[in-house]
């Protein structure tokens, strides 16, 4: 039986790759936005009576390769694109130094406090030096210098460079979001995001025992944004749980756990996007998800997890 992997308020990278496509044939979505809204679902519609197939507007996943000629994208790739659009970030939006993070950037929100976009730049730099030059032109060595420089002098470069409102100053958020759209920069964040949030939310979701797409989706999520699960949350989580309890009751023992641990004034934040995930719905930042709609499901398993 097909399963829905997207419709109505998916939101992500995803997207826009079925939207380009469903343009491409000759089906408008009113946009390419990375948003799946009316235009979207009707030009889904259209494409599936143009190939006489029952008109739902969502896509599922025999549609999936008819329309895209690729694989279903992995429940990883699901994952992230949930978490990416929780986060507000694309592979290019970079942000100042409105919460102490020095520089955000990336479809996680890497940071330069954490060293992730260092880590990130410096690897291009060294692999495709070309990129980073057409990316930052003559603001390359300052760039390549504050990369490599103390955490002192990076910090005073963030607070010059970020405006009142916590954006990062012109021209350097177009150039980071240049830097963003290159497919080599692209594939150097996915190694991250594969290697430090990926592969742990993999281990923390086997060591719960949960096997669904959602539960490596809250793993994943609670690893992002919360660096992972805590021995005292995990104690709570202990202390909550049962011996062969459900797992949809467990995802939410582990999302409450995780939200009761986080900083109070990000704490809501926290507990509406595991709760979301953990229940298969909620509403985050105003936007109601449905993780079906997003291909997550807490009636299948993650590969991943197997």
């Amino acid at each position: 039986m097909a399963r829905i992997l997207f419709g109505d308020g998916a939101i992500g990278d995803i997207i826009k790759q079925l939207q380009k496509a469903l343009t491409t044939a000759g089906f408008s979505t009113n946009g390419v936005d990375g948003w799946y809204g009316t235009g979207t679902h009707n030009a889904v519609s259209s494409f599936q009576s143009s190939r006489e197939i029952p008109p739902t507007g969502l896509v599922d996943d025999g549609l999936w390769p008819i329309l895209m000629n690729s694989p279903i994208p992995t429940v990883a790739q699901r994952a992230l694109q949930l978490t990416a659009s929780f986060e507000g970030h694309g592979f290019g939006l970079a942000e100042g130094n409105f919460d102490g993070a020095l520089l955000t950037w990336g479809i996680i929100g890497f940071t330069m406090s954490a060293g992730e976009v260092q880590e990130i730049v410096l690897a291009i730099n060294n692999s495709h030096p070309e990129i980073v030059q057409q990316a930052f032109a003559s603001n390359t060595d300052e760039l390549i210098g504050v990369m490599q420089a103390s955490q002192a002098a990076q910090t005073t470069w963030a607070n010059r460079h970020t405006l009142a409102n916590g954006s990062l100053a012109e021209p350097w958020k177009t150039m980071f979001a240049t830097f963003g759209s290159s497919p080599e920069v692209q594939a150097e964040q996915m190694n991250h995001v594969q290697s430090d949030y990926m592969l742990p939310a993999v281990h923390t979701a086997k060591s719960l025992g949960f096997t669904s797409e959602l539960g490596l989706a809250l793993c994943f999520d609670i690893h992002v944004q919360d660096g992972g699960i805590d021995n005292t949350a995990m104690q709570q989580v202990q202390q909550n749980s049962t011996p062969g309890m459900a797992e949809p009751d467990l995802r939410v023992v582990v999302a409450n756990a995780v939200a009761d641990r986080a900083k109070p004034k990000w704490s809501d934040d926290v507990r509406a996007r595991k709760l979301a995930i953990a229940n298969g719905q909620g509403t985050v930042h105003g936007h109601l998800f449905v993780m079906e709609n997003c291909g997550l499901s807490g009636n299948f398993d993650a590969p991943e997890l197997a």
